[in-house]
């Protein structure tokens, strides 16, 4: 059975750092696509960052710069390092992997087939 467990959620001031870590479990996916998302009530879930294989990485526009995707293929872990974090970014982060191979960016919910649990990020003014 495939599970990606999300854990390093917390509280922390505007301006603070924050390391998300995705674990995964099941099956390897160092030969796949791994994202971040983030869901805040009342809204849709949004593509936050995103790697491939072959460590390419990419974000929205709203975090770039300030976070970073990285992965360790010898863990199954995927990360999310978060700078300069502001109010804005509170909310349920969401790891996903995608079960394709492909170099193409994923930045789509759709396309990802296996979701962590969300761990909740809460950024103080």
């Amino acid at each position: 059975q495939v599970q990606l467990v999300e854990s390093g959620g917390g509280l922390v001031q505007a301006g603070g750092s924050l390391r998300l870590s995705c674990a995964a479990s099941g099956r390897s996916f160092s030969r796949n696509s791994m994202g971040w998302f983030r869901q805040v009530p009342g809204k849709e879930r949004e593509f936050v960052a995103g790697i491939s294989w072959s460590t390419v990485t990419y974000y929205a526009d709203s975090v770039k710069g300030r976070f970073t995707i990285s992965r360790d293929n010898a863990k199954n872990t995927v990360y999310l390092q978060m700078n300069s974090l502001k109010p804005e970014d509170t909310a349920v982060y969401y790891c996903a992997a995608d079960s394709r191979i492909t170099t193409a960016q994923v930045r789509n919910d759709y396309e990802y087939d296996y979701w962590g649990q969300g761990t909740q990020v809460t950024v103080s003014s």
